[in-house]
């Protein structure tokens, strides 16, 4: 519970609050192939890796910008700093972490939050991973925690079966803009049969104006293993455009479990393209918790690939839309197996003319027979100016299947608001416990003291109080 106090005092300053970075003076803005051999040279990268990065470079200049979702017409790629390191080593004392960095981690409740509940911590700061950290119990029994560029170096073979094989470059404009240009991020290997207890976490935060983040989260959860990985996000606000291409891989072994929970604060000048995805194979589970808000543009669609008999997946995600947001999340479920089933439930805000949408996919293959998977959608909007839309693509290829989909749009209850005020609660208390009511079903399921900061985000944005 002690968390809970870093967390009573927040507000937006905290994440919108920049550092100097005088380590961007002199970097060129914008995309070439010179930057991207400069990046693998920089990191002594070997030639796979090299070649993996001019082939997405070239996918990239081919691909278009997506015609569809949010407009993405006022985003200038080539005002956007790609790559860009901040001077500090990657170290696992905190204590060398240098003191610039350090306090905006600390002000963050970074790594307090370590002490208290994570079995790992790691922290990216621009295209730097300046801490990692895993607890030895875990380390003892085989569990791999590093940042991507490490684990390049120190376990080449998994990293080169895997990068890039479940989201490849060519799957969208920037897929291939993260396979050229990435850096950074987190490695995470959990040997067969090994059960991690306390969730493991990794904080990415952007710093510089025009900045541009591109971690790679590459998890693999060998056969009836089981651990809970945990990302949290953030930038200041400048007044210019700032660019967040991630890209998260996860392979989920017979029998295995994985959650992935993701708390997404970026702030107004971002936007937030985002590429996640999971293989889920035969008996496997995976889980994906997710809040979105902060940025002024998201499109993010986790996706989980079902190719092995009895696999399922679960989908809950929060979208808060406010003035100026464009929200545009969802889920993609692709059952490629027989007596496989899914779950998305995603649950959306809109206020003072913010915008929310949920964009879902759903595929039953063939020969998928014996398939259950079931879409909720529920938005709330909080005044006349703000827009929810909901629009699913079901795709079913087989009869021998049970497929739910129910969307709702409502609005703050004149009873329920007269109810609670007539016990003597403010009007802004009200709202805000109607709302944190409509979420407490997705925010339970994140650790107490996320739940508790996702919250306090959610009654920052109903005070007006962020943008």
């Amino acid at each position: 519970m002690e968390n809970k106090a870093i967390f009573a005092g927040l507000n937006r300053s905290v994440f919108d609050e920049a550092n100097p970075s005088p380590y961007t003076v002199g970097l060129k803005k914008g995309l070439s192939e010179e930057l991207v051999r400069q990046i693998s040279a920089d990191k002594k990268e070997p030639a796979w890796m090299l070649k993996n990065r001019l082939d997405s470079l070239k996918i990239y200049y081919e691909k278009p910008l997506p015609m569809w979702g949010a407009d993405l017409s006022k985003l200038d790629l080539d005002d956007i700093i790609y790559y860009a390191q901040s001077g500090a080593e990657n170290v696992s004392d905190w204590k060398e972490v240098p003191e610039e960095i350090r306090k905006v981690y600390d002000r963050l409740g970074i790594p307090e939050a370590e002490r208290k509940m994570l079995a790992g911590v790691g922290a990216q700061y621009e295209s730097d991973v300046v801490y990692h950290s895993l607890k030895k119990q875990w380390e003892d029994l085989g569990v791999v925690f590093l940042d991507m560029d490490d684990a390049v170096h120190q376990h080449p073979d998994l990293v080169q079966k895997y990068f890039m094989k479940c989201v490849p470059a060519t799957d969208h404009k920037f897929a291939a803009l993260h396979g050229a240009v990435w850096s950074g991020g987190t490695f995470l290997y959990v040997p067969k049969g090994v059960k991690v207890k306390d969730p493991l976490q990794a904080y990415f935060r952007m710093n510089a104006k025009n900045m541009g983040q591109f971690e790679h989260t590459l998890i693999i959860v060998e056969d009836e293993a089981d651990v809970h990985y945990i990302e949290g996000c953030s930038a200041p606000k400048y007044g210019s455009h700032a660019l967040h291409a991630g890209l998260v891989e996860v392979f989920v072994k017979p029998g295995a479990k994985a959650r992935y929970s993701s708390v997404e604060n970026w702030s107004r000048d971002t936007y937030n393209l985002n590429t996640k995805r999971a293989i889920v194979e035969r008996d496997a589970t995976m889980e994906w918790i997710g809040g979105n808000m902060g940025s002024g543009v998201t499109m993010l669609y986790p996706c989980s690939v079902l190719v092995g008999e009895g696999a399922r997946c679960d989908h809950m995600a929060i979208a808060f839309a406010n003035k100026g947001q464009w929200q545009d999340t969802g889920a993609k479920v692709f059952h490629m197996a027989p007596h496989t089933s899914s779950k998305v439930t995603s649950k959306s805000i809109s206020k003072d003319g913010g915008v929310a949408v949920y964009r879902g996919q759903l595929k039953v293959a063939p020969h998928a027979h014996d398939c259950t998977a079931n879409v909720e959608c529920d938005a709330l909007l909080l005044d006349e100016i703000s827009r929810t839309d909901t629009i699913p693509d079901i795709q079913i290829r087989n009869n021998d299947v049970t497929i739910a989909h129910e969307a709702t749009v409502g609005k703050l209850s004149e009873e329920d608001m007269f109810y609670l005020m007539s016990r003597g609660i403010p009007e802004d208390e009200a709202r805000a416990m109607i709302v944190n009511g409509f979420i407490e079903p997705i925010v339970r399921l994140l650790p107490l003291e996320y739940a508790v900061e996702m919250n306090r985000l959610i009654e920052l944005e109903m005070e007006g109080s962020v943008g």
